[in-house]
């Protein structure tokens, strides 16, 4: 039943997605302003109902801290899920992503009309300004900013390097980050056809003033994140036996 489940959800989520990405970019030729309500509102809430198709439920926690606007949102990045439906509360965000990605047929094209940010990261000094412009033009127009600090997936249990990107746009914008940590890819792993029945829990954690210096700053995001991360895994593990399977293999890995 695994196979099966996760086969149908893969079919009926991505064709959604992709007549999705045909309407949302027409749609941005005329209003890109248009985009925002049709995928955040409409488009990305009924891509994410088809979860139930695999068993995948979403819990939202930490709500109290989700602000609309005037804010950087830095979230673990374990699965494809969280580009999907955090928008779906966030509901003007925009996501710095890779530039490589604005490339894709269809896809590509709605993230472009969108206003994702893309960064190109062989452009060093030059990539950083453009971030820091774009960003700045993202949070005048009330578009809060999600950001994944380690840029890249990793796999539940693991962590790499924290980017010092992030570091660059908090001292610059002057804006409050909000961590956010989950467990996403004990149910939607990087790289894998399978999805397993589970709840999916994304966390809001409180956010961190402005005003740190960049060690401060940067020792205090990792650790939140990781922590309740972590503490996320465990009860996941609780609970599934998959779930604790794959912990115990990223631990020995």
């Amino acid at each position: 039943m695994l196979y099966i489940r996760s086969f149908l959800f893969n079919f009926c989520f991505y064709l959604t997605l992709a007549i999705g990405c045909i309407f949302g970019s027409i749609i941005g030729v005329f209003s890109r302003e248009a985009t925002i309500p049709f995928w955040n509102k409409f488009w990305m809430p009924m891509c994410c109902s088809l979860l139930k198709i695999c068993g995948i439920s979403i819990e939202i926690r930490g709500k109290e801290n989700i602000k609309q606007e005037g804010v950087i949102y830095a979230a673990k990045h374990q699965s494809a899920l969280e580009t999907y439906c955090l928008s779906s509360y966030i509901t003007r965000a925009v996501f710095i992503l890779k530039k490589e990605l604005t490339y894709v047929p269809l896809f590509g094209w709605a993230q472009h009309f969108y206003g994702m940010i893309a960064v190109n990261r062989a452009s060093g000094g030059a990539a950083l300004k453009k971030l820091l412009k774009a960003s700045e033009d993202r949070i005048k127009h009330k578009r809060p900013i999600i950001i994944f600090p380690e840029g890249t997936r990793t796999k539940p249990g693991k962590t790499t390097e924290y980017k010092s990107g992030l570091v660059f746009l908090y001292q610059n914008l002057n804006v409050p980050v909000v961590p956010v940590a989950l467990n996403t890819g004990l149910f939607w792993a990087k790289n894998s056809f399978l999805r397993y029945k589970g709840k999916v829990v994304i966390e809001f954690l409180p956010p961190i003033p402005t005003g740190l210096d960049k060690k401060e700053f940067m020792n205090l995001l990792k650790s939140r994140i990781e922590e309740k991360c972590a503490e996320l895994n465990q009860e996941s593990a609780m609970h599934y036996p998959h779930a604790k399977e794959l912990l115990e293999k990223a631990h020995k890995d």
